[in-house]
């Protein structure tokens, strides 16, 4: 199953894995999933480490999605435009990205964003 990590799980996943949830975890470590993470996370943890707000390297992170076996999932036009359609559940722009991306892919995201739940449609795995 094709699974699409949100920025904060990819994190807890490498970095503290007691935070995930048991099923989220289970996901996570299970290898018949595909487990991708959307290139608007890579900018955002770029842009949150160059502001102090993380300190996770480019290194850290390219070494993290090869240990995990993660794919990038790049942003399409179609992605962008379903951001359209997206009801104003959140204000985070990157979650609002990744939610596009789960929901034009027709894939679940594995996040502990309780927000993400109000989007219809969009399967949330935690």
């Amino acid at each position: 199953m094709r699974l699409l990590l949100d920025t904060a799980a990819l994190i807890w996943a490498v970095e503290s894995p007691e935070r995930l949830s048991r099923r989220a975890a289970a996901a996570i470590r299970n290898r018949q999933n595909l487990l991708e993470l959307s290139s608007i996370s890579i900018s955002e943890i770029a842009i949150k480490s160059a502001r102090g707000r993380l300190n996770i390297s480019a290194s850290q992170l390219l070494h993290a999605l090869e240990d995990l076996d993660v794919r990038v999932l790049p942003v399409t036009r179609e992605h962008a435009f379903r951001l359209f359609e997206l009801p104003p559940h959140h204000a985070d722009p990157f979650d609002r990205h990744i939610i596009a991306q789960a929901l034009s892919e027709g894939i679940p995201i594995v996040s502990p964003d309780e927000s993400f739940g109000f989007y219809k449609g969009l399967r949330v795995l935690w």
